[in-house]
């Protein structure tokens, strides 16, 4: 078997911190937290501010692009960034992408139409994606395995406290100082942290010599970008089965094919092959891939299900949320600790998986009327079940790969959590679309019911209000049936897993 596919118990027995310091090492660990909080809560806060945004520029068609390109182009570089981390060191790609960041904000701010716009936040997402694979791969550099998953929880605590600060952030600062001031606000925070990072991080220079697959990013990255593209198909072309859809995954199958050959030929690939070879690597991409789909794919359905069965209000929907986050952090934590203590991983994503796969089976059963304490209580275990799992993908993969390959293996595991989202996301919208579509249901008082509204939906009679939770109820159904499905596929991969035990350093 290739040396690259072998769990690293050799290199980890010589595993030296790039900083030994124990108070600078939390310190260089602080500023990374900083940048990946930014980068996070930027794809947050934003949701907020894009009403006003859309009412000063107008152009609502291309509402959703906002989000979107940032997306693509952040899915598009991850696994890109994770190669260069490698060949280049990871200081200053990590400074890089942050730099990007920051300059795409500054352009975001200063913005003065929606295509103007779109193009900074495809800057803001070249940055944004490197950021996200950096902080893990650093995370490898600074902590052993045993410890590394602790303060892998503490990262992943950190993307979920963006998640729930960011949308209510972003209309305090709308409403405050204006939408640009979303953006703005990034600049002194990247300038921060980009200084504290040159000034404690040491480089370590990689011992090869960097040779930069080109072919293989170009073609990679075309690979990512039509997919999420093509996930977005119902926006773009009416149908994810329509012939421009139906073309751009054919460019993207294209693209893979034409990696995969690449890859074979090149003495520094992207993302090396024999990774795949590990069974362990290859699993773990599929219970990220699943992850993805229902801990970040799920989140804006579980919003729309509050908000048009239990005419909650956008905003107590919101502080309903903090159930959720609440759980994640201390499913994460708990997680963290344990892993670290025991050295194992495997029970944890089995855990994660079974408890999501149970929770969307509950969700599926739900009624209009179902009391809210209930509903609580569920996001609560939604909300550990996520949390249980977060950090195993990237701790596992870190674990099975070759210390050389280390940031190639991290891009890979978070491109995966990510496409998995986008890909959930849109067969999650198809599926509801359909099933609500399907129930033809004249509501006195509603001539569409897709263009209802929380505050349309408060302002009708009683009787019309408890047939549009009973339309969406019913859409629900299958909607929570098919992430319970997903999630499913991802707890028999790791039950699949080796019962690997994370090596421990001694000195």
């Amino acid at each position: 078997m290739d040396a690259r596919v072998q769990p690293a118990a050799e290199a980890a027995a010589a595993f030296t911190s790039l900083v030994p310091d124990p108070r600078r090492r939390l310190m260089a660990f602080s500023f990374l937290m900083a940048g990946v909080f930014m980068a996070t809560l930027d794809n947050q806060i934003v949701s907020t501010a894009l009403p006003t945004i859309v009412g000063e520029f107008g152009e609502l068609e291309r509402f959703a692009w906002v989000g979107s390109a940032y997306l693509l182009a952040a899915s598009a570089v991850m696994p890109v960034y994770g190669k260069l981390g490698d060949l280049f060191g990871r200081k200053y790609v990590m400074m890089a992408a942050i730099f990007l960041f920051t300059i795409g904000s500054l352009v975001c701010g200063l913005a003065g139409s929606m295509n103007q716009l779109i193009a900074a936040r495809v800057l803001q997402g070249l940055g944004g994606g490197g950021i996200m694979v950096s902080i893990f791969s650093i995370n490898a550099d600074l902590f052993e395995p045993r410890v590394r998953a602790r303060y892998q929880s503490y990262s992943s605590l950190m993307l979920m406290a963006a998640g729930a600060v960011g949308p209510t952030l972003g209309g305090v600062l709308s409403d405050l100082f204006g939408w640009r001031s979303i953006f703005l606000v990034n600049l002194p925070v990247g300038i921060v942290v980009m200084t504290g990072l040159a000034l404690i991080l040491p480089y370590r220079k990689p011992v090869r010599k960097p040779k930069i697959d080109f072919a293989g990013a170009i073609l990679l990255a075309g690979a990512v970008a039509s997919l999420v593209l093509w996930a977005d198909g119902r926006q773009l072309f009416g149908s994810l089965l329509s012939t421009g859809g139906i073309a751009v995954i054919a460019i993207g199958i294209a693209c893979a094919v034409a990696w995969i050959f690449v890859e074979r030929r090149v003495p520094e690939p992207i993302v090396p092959l024999p990774l795949f070879a590990n069974p362990t690597f290859s699993l773990l991409l599929v219970v990220s891939l699943t992850s993805g789909a229902v801990g970040i794919g799920s989140v804006n359905y579980v919003a729309l299900f509050l908000q048009t069965t239990t005419g909650l209000s956008p905003s107590h929907a919101g502080l309903l949320f903090m159930a959720l986050t609440g759980g994640i952090a201390a499913g994460s934590l708990t997680a963290g600790r344990l892993i670290s203590m025991t050295g194992r991983y495997k029970i944890f994503a089995m855990i994660s998986t079974t408890g999501s796969t149970v929770t969307f089976l509950i969700y599926a059963q739900l009624h209009p009327g179902t009391p809210i304490p209930v509903i609580a209580a569920l996001m609560v275990l939604q909300g550990l079940s996520v949390g249980f799992g977060q950090q195993v993908p990237v701790v596992g993969v870190q674990n099975a790969s070759d210390p050389r390959d280390v940031g190639a293996a991290t891009g890979a595991v978070t491109l995966t959590r990510m496409a998995g989202a986008s890909i959930a996301i849109s067969i999650y919208g198809a599926v509801l679309s359909g099933f609500v579509k399907a129930q033809d249901v004249a509501i006195p008082g509603i001539g569409n019911i897709d263009e209802l509204t929380p505050a349309a939906l408060a302002a009708l009679p009683p009787r019309s209000r408890e047939m549009v939770a009973a339309i969406y109820a019913n859409a629900f159904h299958p909607v929570f049936l098919s992430m319970a499905g997903l999630i499913a596929i991802g707890l028999v991969a790791a039950i699949s897993l080796k019962n690997t035990r994370l090596p421990t350093i001694r000195a």
